[in-house]
């Protein structure tokens, strides 16, 4: 069930119009997901922005740095990523951004497609607890969980998000 101190949709929201005004003056701009979240985000944000032609999806799980430990995730997905990223504006978007290790992870494979102009990130939420100097351009909240604590993002049938608080 939900949280309802969450609301997915209300956050997806204020995340798209966020964007939509931050990437009002951005040159030849595409978005990127992170797989999986970040992927159903960035299906949901590319249609609502007017961005379908320049959509992308990353799955970072060769470029993670913990790779050796986690071993390879069952479900990894080839990246696409059908459209020039040479001088492009790139909104890199995920659901949760924590440790910043996945972003980094996205950077790398990012830039095996060639050098964008600008790497933009947009998250849904902003859960702290950074490692690396990883910063969102777009968030819809920040919010503050115990390490024994994570987001879980849900997508329904008819493309509703859902946002839990899963105890590890």
């Amino acid at each position: 069930m939900p949280n309802p101190d969450f609301d997915a949709e209300a956050l997806y929201r204020a995340l798209a119009e966020r964007m939509k005004s931050g990437l009002a003056q951005a040159r030849d701009v595409a978005i990127v997901g992170i797989h999986s979240g970040g992927a159903w985000l960035a299906e949901r944000l590319a249609a609502d922005l007017g961005l379908s032609a320049r959509l992308g999806f990353i799955d970072v799980s060769f470029y993670r740095d913990d790779y050796a430990e986690r071993g390879l995730h069952p479900d990894v997905k080839p990246s696409q990523i059908p459209f020039e990223v040479e001088g492009a504006t790139i909104v890199l978007v995920d659901d949760v951004l924590y440790t910043g290790r996945t972003t980094r992870a996205a950077i790398n494979e990012l830039f095996d497609y060639g050098r964008p102009a600008r790497v933009m990130l947009a998250a849904l939420v902003d859960r702290g607890g950074r490692e690396l100097p990883v910063a969102p351009d777009f968030v819809a909240e920040t919010v503050t969980l115990p390490p024994d604590q994570h987001f879980v993002l849900q997508r329904a049938a008819d493309g509703r998000f859902s946002l839990t608080v899963d105890h590890a």
